[in-house]
């Protein structure tokens, strides 16, 4: 029996032998004085948990000074609980006393130290662990000044113990005794969990250190330990005890006494709330590994206040004791809790969880147990004997004696097909059971059975559920078997399967595919050896060699090492730099090109192997990709002795390789080698190598005459000279020593699964060094032949995968070693690719049908597995079974029988039988059945029937399946009256049987409805007779309610010749699959009603004549399959139904898709037409009129579209004489129809009008034409577009538009862009009405179209001209004027017909003399004279389109009121000014010019009010009246300036100044007098004056209408515009007057007031009036 730890084995928790009697009575005194306070100290044992832990780790630690005080304080603290408790001080004297069992366990001493080492922070920081919830030893750190406790004598001893003999080790023959003791509880800070250890003896110092941890007690100071000896089996210790720890014991017993009562007064003041801390483990419950029928006990003590609750859980299930009473014993006393598990079985195999709570929280504890089944039939007393009574070849794992786990895989990777480039990937759902945490299982991949390792070709992933393999760049070297492997200790489960790669596509059309499996071999200081294998692919064409390149590590630079191809597989490589790593590359070559290069090998150093060897043994860095070799210093020159033992090591055509070993007389310093060679026969020695000699042992000689016997011979030097050359080898041939081997011999395909062939062969004779062989297959008669594998195999047999299901092929083989690949082997049989046929499986549940005095009728269920083909009978066999022991096996039945249910005769009556059942097909006879249960042979006397059998399911779908059965062999005292049918769900309980139905089934088959998809159901059938219901059959097997991919139904069909037939179809038939046809799931007997036709996977049940006879349920079974199955209902309905179609079939009419038509044609033709739904290709129609068949000819265009099935005929003109019926009749086959069109009356009249109509209308787009008659639209501008679209239009073609006929002139010829014509009519209005017309003509002749605009036609444009301008209308805006303030708008322009209406306030505004409206251009405005504040509100202006009022709003009041009046009254004040200021008018010239001794006559007209003063300057100087020079000023505006005989001195500036309180203007003329000599001519400066006043009218008049232009600033929204403006001191605005001269106008106008120049604004009138054509200012 595997050793508990002694506490586990026995349960008695109270002292019984050592109870010392002073102890006792000190105890019983105390609790006595403490009986009423007991309450308070209800968690002592807990605290006492804790002293008894800190005395531990104390006394542990090698007796420190530190240590010894924090032992005494727990030793304290371990006396207040053994006052406190009886039972806590029974437990420490006998832990005190285990202390020294557990040294039973083989620990040493030195492993007790470290152990209690471990606890040496416990025992340090005891008086924190105290400080939070101890009730007894806590009250010391809870606030206590008794400097009793604070322990400062460090010779401070425990309290005596009991005497008693002295203690010697327990032995291990010893330990397994029953003795009294008590439990201990003690704290443990770490989980010491058991786990599944390897042996005995570990598990027995696993127990021995779990309870060195936690139940060591040594002694401190004062107790002396010695350690007398030392051996594997035991440990002696010796303890003595002074006088003065026994007298210091008795002085801390009173102190602690005194300390208790202090305690307790002080917890009294203690609010409650603080004495409630959350539960915490002080002993957690450890894991457990036992046998089964074993019973384990886990323990726990939790500390807590309140009292914490533990419960229990199994796999974080709830334990329910009542649930499995007797099962389960859960404990709570005293603070520590158990639960017992008695009788384990394997399915106790959990992981248990403690789970203590309370108000202040949740804590739990986990333990883990296994339990562990025997392998084979051991005696179970064995186990009870100990380790030694083990049989020897009981099998120990690493998770425990003969564990087992069971490993399955779901979601298995199939054969896998690849190509050379892609990732693939490969995966596994791995099932462990039991599932336990703690165990791992190690996964592990192999390839061909070899381990892979990741690297950068191969990742591995496990999820804990899915072990997957991932090749992320696949190779031809990837191709292989692979084999998942999961292992849990010596157990362990594979699953594999194939992986294929084929060649990527070649960068060349026919090159071959690239060589693989490149490896370097014999590496050496400046040589290597590279070696590969021929790939499968040559592309077409005879692989001619091979080229090797090769990459110095570190770069990415490819050399090629050979300048031709050589042809055998391995290749020396020479000339490497010693101590650089290489890896190296093949590439094929065939006569198309170079193939692809082959994988990279792994990286090769060029290093001696001595030094390469010792690299590997002592590492001294990572590796670098590159070795750095030095040499010792050479000593004084020592001639290097010859190499020994030179032989040459491979020979082929193109190279031989030598090898030797270094000389052992060579000095200190490197050397190196000179090879020789010569013909054999002759001793002309020749160097082969002069230039450089070689430093490896190896040397490939290269250059050889092929077929000559050579010699070689090999020399040392180094710096003191050349050696003595080596022996000569013996003459070698150059030629290939190893040769192409021979062609496989009797290839043997054999069927292996439905998609893959199994290829034998015989190995070729004499063949050497094979590295594998190629297999390619081939279908039969097509000669393409394609490799079965990439990668050569070894071996002489190979399952060719991916092959097609019932195609035949043939197969051919070829061998492959190093000097390459051998002839294709002779073909292969043909095979036909079928799945392999095996002996079925045993048959199984046997059972007893009915039994008489000498005869019993037995009954058992098809085998599972059928073996590939139908099981052909069986055979059943028979033993006597007498008190228990069963005889020999005798057969019942010689020939097979088909049925499963048969007849043993001649059996002894009361005898006991056991049966077996065993099946066979093709291929044998299979595995017979296990023994049935025993049967006695007797006269069965039961009222009730027996069991039906042979219960099965078909037609399995989503939601029903079909449940078949047959009656019970034995039927009763009475004849059966029915059957009834139980179902329950796979995992339900027996007691979750239910019956489908509840009257008595007649029948013996149920359609079972109403399932549900993905359950799985159970099924049995009872059958029922006038005494009562009987035994139930055989329980199904469990049934998947699901439909599979792929199912296919029965389907009824009537043919052509109205044959009705049902007909199945079956993809998943193997070669001996049959249909079997049933009508109401009874076998056909009768086929005169019925004929069954099968060809391939296509079956049919054709009806001879269906009727009433007829009706059922007609299903079909393929055998050899997986259920496949189904049927189908023909009732009455479906009967009717089909004899309908039958019926139409045997007398076909031809289906129509249409009726005859009519329809008129382009040209005015008239088109019959319809269409049959389906013409066959001797289908014929007869066209007749008026019951006369018509002929196809000049009037009668016939034709008949067989494809399209579409019959017409077209008329060319549909005359008065053509009124009457048509009618078209045909006929397919046997199939008639026929339809008529009638055309009478108004219907005929119509139809002819139309076709004349269309014909007008075709020959009118022969020439130009309209496609859209002319019509209209109006643009964004509002102005209205006339447009037509036009057809077949050349460059010739005119157009022309008119008006009331009148032609309408058009600036440019139209260009008929986009084929539209468009004629644009701004500022439309009323005058534009009338009728339009537009002609298009050329020489192929002309069209019209016209359009009328007048009355509503008119009034419509017009409605949609004004919703346009409405829709165009601005924001109303602001303004002030001298008059007062206008609200206005901008539109595109305005039309009298959009009216307008103006609301104030949300009344309408009634037009007075004040307020007025009116439009200026495009400006619609609202003009407010004068206003007041009753002009205040919202304004809004209504634009009517005759459909649709738009508004526009503005709000005048509030500050827009206040700045808009205030503006106002500015500009009223400056027109005011304006209009009375002092001004010139008109009339004086710029310049003057007169000749000398003429008079000068000069006038203008003044204005002002008040009158001006007007005065004159000469020059910038006054001027005054004289004689020669009159100065007038008449009637207050007539000024006039007279000079009667000018001279030379009159020349000058001129200037008159007007003047009044308005303001000043002053205007200059400059007088030019020139003298007489120089002048002929007399100027009239009156009449010049005149001319240029005329000119001058005309531009100030142009001026003056650009000033009133820009007179009104663009508005801004709801923004007021003022118009003032101040005017530059030198410019004056232009005044109209009536006499100007072109110096008047150029004459600059001062001014010397500040008086604003007024806005000229038109003024309004009553109404709205369009007082300018063109706007003021554009809309913004």
């Amino acid at each position: 029996m595997m050793s508990l730890p002694f506490y586990q084995r026995h349960h008695e928790h109270y002292d019984r032998a050592y109870r010392h009697k002073a102890l006792q009575s000190t105890v019983s005194q105390y609790q006595k004085e403490t009986k009423s306070k007991s309450a308070v100290y209800a968690q002592g044992s807990t605290a006492y948990a804790r002293g008894s832990a800190a005395y531990r780790h104390a006394s542990a630690a090698d007796f420190s000074l530190d240590s010894s005080a924090t032992y005494s304080h727990g030793s304290s603290a371990y006396d207040l609980e053994s006052a406190a408790y009886s039972y806590g001080s029974t437990a420490y004297d006998h832990s005190a006393a285990q202390s020294k069992r557990s040294a039973a366990y083989s620990l040493d001493s030195e492993s007790l130290s470290k152990s209690s080492a471990a606890y040496s922070r416990g025992s340090e920081s005891i008086n924190k662990l105290a400080a939070a919830y101890r009730l007894g030893s806590e009250a010391y750190s809870l606030g206590l000044k008794d400097s009793n406790l604070m322990i400062e004598d460090q010779s401070y001893k425990m309290s005596p113990k009991a005497k008693r003999a002295k203690q010697n080790l327990v032995s291990e023959d010893k330990e397994n005794e029953a003795v009294d003791y008590s439990v201990p509880i003690f704290t443990g800070r770490e989980v010491s969990i058991s786990g599944i250890t390897d042996t005995e003896e570990e598990r027995i110092k696993e127990s021995a250190a779990y309870v060195a941890k936690r139940n060591l007690f040594a002694t401190g100071e004062g107790v002396s330990v010695s350690k007398v000896a030392k051996s594997t089996s035991e440990e002696e210790h010796h303890e003595k005890k002074s006088r003065k720890v026994a007298i210091r014991e008795s002085a801390e017993r009173v102190a602690l006494k005194k300390t208790l009562e202090e305690t307790q007064a002080f917890h009294k003041k203690l609010n409650q709330d603080k004495l409630l801390h959350a539960p915490e483990f002080v002993i957690e419950p450890r894991s457990h590994t036992i046998w089964e029928k074993q019973n384990v006990k886990f323990h726990c003590s939790v500390a807590g206040w309140p009292a914490p609750r533990v419960t229990w859980y199994k796999n974080n299930v709830p334990i329910n004791v009542q649930t499995h009473p007797g099962k389960y014993i859960i404990e709570s006393r005293y603070g520590l809790h158990s639960l017992e598990i008695t009788t384990c079985d394997f399915d106790d195999t959990a992981q248990y969880r403690a789970s203590a709570m309370n108000v202040k929280g949740e804590i739990s504890a986990y333990a883990s147990l296994v339990v562990k089944r025997y392998k084979g039939e051991i005696d179970a007393s064995l186990l009870y004997a100990g380790t030694s009574s083990m049989p020897m070849g009981f099998g120990v794992t690493p998770h425990g004696y003969a564990s087992r786990f069971e490993i399955s895989f779901s979601d298995k990777f199939d054969v896998a097909f690849g190509r050379e480039g892609e990732t693939m990937s490969l995966g596994c759902t791995v099932v462990i059971s039991p599932d336990i945490k703690r165990f791992k299982p190690d996964i592990e991949w192999y390839r061909n059975g070899v381990l892979i390792t990741p690297s950068k070709w191969v990742q591995m992933h496990w999820s804990g559920e899915r072990a997957s393999l991932t090749l992320t760049h696949a190779n031809k070297e990837d191709e292989g078997l692979y084999t998942l492997r999961v292992v849990m200790g010596e157990y362990y489960e594979e699953y594999s399967n194939y992986v294929f790669v084929r060649d990527a596509d070649a960068e060349i059309p026919g090159a071959p595919g690239a060589p693989l499996d490149v490896q370097c071999l014999d590496a050496n200081k400046d040589y290597v050896i590279v070696s590969w294998k021929q790939p499968a692919v040559d592309g077409g064409n005879p692989i001619l060699g091979y080229f090797i390149d090769r990459c110095e590590v570190g770069t990415t630079h490819w050399t090629q090492c050979n300048e031709t191809p050589v042809k055998f597989a391995r290749f020396p490589v020479t000339g490497l730099i010693e101590g650089r790593s290489y890896i190296f590359r093949v590439r094929a070559v065939n006569k198309a090109g170079i193939s692809l290069p082959s994988r990279v090998s792994e990286p090769v150093a060029a290093l001696d192997p001595a030094d390469r060897a010792r690299l590997r043994s002592h590492p001294s860095a990572p590796w670098t990709g590159q070795i750095i070799v030095t040499e010792e210093e050479p000593a004084e020159g020592v001639v290097p002795g010859p190499p020994t033992d030179l032989q040459v090591i491979e020979a082929t055509k193109n190279y031989v390789v030598l090898s030797w070993k270094p000389p052992g007389q060579r000095g200190h310093e490197g050397i190196m080698y000179f090879v020789e060679k010569c013909v054999a026969g002759t001793e002309d020695w020749q160097r082969v190598n002069t230039e450089i000699p070689v430093k490896s042992p190896r040397f490939a000689v290269f250059d050889l005459a092929e077929g000559k016997s050579y010699c070689f011979r090999v020399r040392c030097c180094n710096s003191a000279g050349i050696g003595e050359p080596s022996e000569a080898t013996e003459a070698t041939v150059v030629d290939d020593k190893l040769d192409i081997p021979k062609a496989p011999g009797r290839i043997m395909p054999s069927r292996n699964t439905d998609t893959s062939v199994v290829v034998t062969w015989t190995e070729p004779p004499d063949a050497k060094e094979l590295v594998g062989y190629y297999i390619e297959s081939s279908v039969v008669g097509s000669g393409h032949w394609e490799p079965c594998n990439n990668n050569p195999v070894k071996g002489t047999r190979f399952i060719c995968h991916g092959l097609i299901n019932g195609e035949k092929y043939i197969f051919r083989v070829r061998a492959v070693n190093a000097a390459g690949l051998s002839e294709f082997s002779q073909d292969s049989e043909p095979i036909e690719v079928q799945a392999a046929i095996a002996a079925p499986s045993p048959p199984y549940d046997i059972t007893v049908l009915e039994s008489v005095r000498d005869s019993m009728v037995l009954g058992w269920k098809q085998p599972k597995a059928t073996g590939g083909t139908e099981i052909t009978g069986y055979y059943v066999n028979y033993r006597e079974v007498v008190n228990g022991v069963p005889g020999n096996w005798m057969e019942a039945n010689i020939k097979a029988i088909s049925e499963r249910a048969y007849r043993i005769e001649n059996l002894k009556e009361n005898m006991v039988y056991q049966f077996q059942v065993a099946a066979a097909n093709l291929a044998g006879v299979g595995t017979p059945s296990l023994p049935s249960q025993p049967f006695k042979c007797e006269e069965w006397t039961i009222a009730v029937p027996g069991p039906p059998h042979d219960v099965t399911c078909i037609e399995v779908r989503k939601d029903s399946l079909v449940l078949l059965w047959k009656e019970p062999v034995y039927t009763g005292r009475s004849p059966i009256a029915g059957y009834y049918v139980d179902m329950k769900e796979t995992e339900a309980k027996e007691e979750c049987w239910r019956s489908v139905n509840e009257k008595p089934l007649q029948k013996k088959y149920l359609k079972i409805g109403g399932l549900n998809e993905g359950v799985s159901y159970v099924f049995r059938v009872r059958a029922t007779n006038q005494a009562g219901v009987g035994k139930p059959s055989n329980v199904t097997d469990p049934v998947r309610a699901e439909t599979r991919p792929g199912t296919k139904e029965v389907v009824v069909d009537v043919d052509d010749n109205g044959v009705i037939s049902l007909n199945f179809e079956c993809d998943q038939m193997s070669p001996n699959s049959k249909f079997v046809w049933s009508k109401n799931y009874e076998p056909i007997e009768d086929d005169s009603r019925l004929n069954i036709d099968t060809k391939g996977g296509k079956s049919k049940a054709i009806f001879k004549d269906l009727g009433e006879d007829d009706l059922g349920i007609y299903s079909c079974v393929v055998t050899d399959t997986d259920g496949v199955s189904s049927s189908h209902t023909i009732d009455e309905e479906e009967m009717k139904r089909l004899l309908a179609l039958s019926h139409e079939r045997k007398f076909p009419t031809v289906p129509l898709a249409s009726e005859l038509a009519v329809e008129i044609l382009e040209k005015g033709e008239v088109r019959f037409w319809l269409q049959a739904e389906k013409l066959s290709g001797n289908a014929k129609a007869n066209f007749v009129f008026n019951d006369k068949e018509i002929f196809n000819g000049e009037k009668y265009k016939m034709k008949v579209d067989r494809n399209t099935g579409l019959i017409e005929m077209i008329m060319d003109k549909l005359e008065d004489k053509d009124e009457g019926t048509y009618t078209f009749q045909l006929q397919d086959g046997k199939a008639t129809n026929q339809s008529s069109l009638v055309l009478i009356g108004d219907v005929f009249k119509k139809l002819q009008d139309e076709a004349e109509f269309q014909r007008k209308e075709w020959h009118r787009k022969q020439g130009p034409h309209f496609v859209d008659q002319l019509g209209w639209e109006v643009t964004d501008e509002c102005n209205v577009m006339l447009k037509c679209k036009v057809a077949n239009i050349k460059k010739e073609t005119h157009i022309v538009w008119y008006k009331d006929d009148r032609e309408i002139m058009v600036d440019e010829e139209h260009d008929f862009k986009d084929g539209v014509c468009t004629l644009l009519i701004s500022d439309f209005s009323k005058k534009d009405a009338g009728t339009y017309e537009v002609i298009l003509k050329d020489d192929r002749g002309k069209d019209t179209s016209e359009l009328t605009l007048k009355d509503t036609a008119f009034a419509d444009l017009m409605n949609e001209v004004c919703r346009r301008i409405a829709l165009s209308a601005t924001d109303l805006k602001i303004q002030s004027t001298a008059e007062g303030i206008r609200l206005y708008s901008y539109v595109t322009y305005y039309v009298e017909d959009l009216r307008v209406g103006w609301v104030h306030n949300d009344t309408q505004i009634k037009f007075t003399d004040r307020v007025k409206t009116g439009v200026t251009g495009e400006q619609i405005w609202l003009q407010i004279n004068e206003p007041t504040q009753q002009d205040k509100g919202r304004y809004t202006m209504e634009l009517f389109d005759g459909k649709t009022t738009h508004k526009k709003t503005v709000d005048l009041s509030g500050q827009a009121f206040d700045e808009a009046f205030a503006e106002f009254q500015r500009l009223k004040q400056a027109a005011i000014a304006e209009k009375n200021r002092a001004r010139v008018l008109g009339g004086l010239p710029d310049v003057v010019t007169i000749q000398e001794g003429k008079a000068l006559n000069l006038s203008c007209t003044v204005w002002g009010d008040p009158t001006p003063e007007v005065s004159w300057l000469k020059n910038e100087k006054p001027f005054v009246s004289d004689a020669n020079c009159i100065l007038r000023f008449e009637h207050g505006k007539n000024v006039s300036f007279t000079i009667s005989t000018v001279s030379t001195h009159d020349s000058g500036k001129y200037s008159i100044v007007v003047k009044n309180s308005y303001g000043t203007e002053t205007s200059d003329v400059t007088v030019i007098v020139i003298s007489v000599s120089g002048l002929t001519d007399t100027v009239q400066g009156h009449d010049q004056n005149n001319t240029t006043a005329s000119k001058k009218k005309k531009t100030m008049a142009s001026k003056q209408k650009e000033v009133e232009k820009k007179d009104f600033i663009k508005p801004h929204v709801k923004a007021i515009i003022a118009t003032e403006e101040t005017p530059d001191p030198n410019e004056i605005p232009p005044v109209e007057i009536e006499k100007d001269t072109k110096s008047n106008q150029r004459a600059a106008k001062k001014t010397d007031g500040k008086a604003a120049v007024a806005e000229k604004v038109p003024q309004p009138t009553q109404g709205l009036e369009r007082q300018a054509k063109k706007p003021l200012e554009k809309k913004p």
